[in-house]
């Protein structure tokens, strides 16, 4: 895979390039210290990975991200920043990651082998290698983006103006309604069955009947009932071929 350094602090950029050489195959075909040099370069080079600092001279790392972000082939972003406060805006630009200042070397080894993992995985999908694509979802998560197979998510439960993500042992609460998560998810895969409630149709152990003709939702591996409402109960029913 291709990759870009964003990066106008020459110590850090060196220390970032040294570890990604050392711990991963991916190839760095340039640097960069001002982000509207990044936006003239990527108008005629493809890349697969961009390693954005947030504070770069001419077009700062989110606006050029935003930018990216509307590229027809989008390259992964990994934000890196010595600030927390970004992680957000990293989020909702569905950046692959954000790595904070100064590095730890661990940290890096553990974003790059998830990425040349999501890279193979993405190529097989585009030869059609296998039954079914893989998908992933960023999560978040002590403000950082843990990238997460489809697979891998079992319920998600709105709260007031954020969703808390359910998968067997951990939980995600993520900055949105869960009108927009659910955006994010294949449709063939996860249902809306309830107002405040969104399923993995795949974990779904036992379907118990519940009062008003409705059902409660039994999932593999976790202890939890999801409720169907009523008003998704006819979908839910042809869904399910009952």
């Amino acid at each position: 895979m291709k990759a870009i350094i964003v990066e106008d602090e020459f110590l850090a950029l060196e220390e970032l390039r040294y570890l990604v050489e050392k711990h991963s195959r991916l190839d760095i075909v340039a640097t960069f210290d001002d982000g509207l040099d990044v936006l003239r370069y990527l108008q005629n080079h493809e890349v697969d990975v961009v390693f954005l600092d947030i504070n770069i001279p001419s077009l700062d790392g989110v606006l050029l991200a935003q930018s990216i972000s509307k590229f027809v082939r989008r390259p992964a972003i990994i934000f890196i920043t010595a600030y927390k406060e970004h992680a957000v805006a990293a989020f909702e630009l569905e950046a692959f990651d954000y790595i904070l200042k100064p590095y730890h070397e661990q940290r890096i080894v553990t974003m790059l082998h998830k990425l040349e993992a999501n890279g193979r995985l993405t190529a097989a999908a585009l030869n059609n290698q296998g039954p079914r694509a893989s998908h992933t979802v960023n999560l978040m998560k002590d403000e950082r983006i843990i990238v997460t197979d489809i697979n891998n998510l079992y319920y998600a439960v709105a709260q007031e103006k954020v969703t808390q993500v359910y998968t067997r042992r951990e939980v995600y609460t993520m900055p949105m309604a869960i009108t927009e998560f659910c955006a994010r998810l294949p449709e063939e895969v996860f249902f809306r069955c309830h107002r405040s409630y969104v399923v993995n149709r795949e974990k779904i152990r036992e379907i118990v009947p519940w009062f008003n003709n409705t059902y409660l939702l039994r999932l593999n591996d976790v202890d939890f009932e999801v409720p169907v409402s009523r008003s998704k109960v006819k979908a839910f029913r042809l869904m399910m071929g009952l």
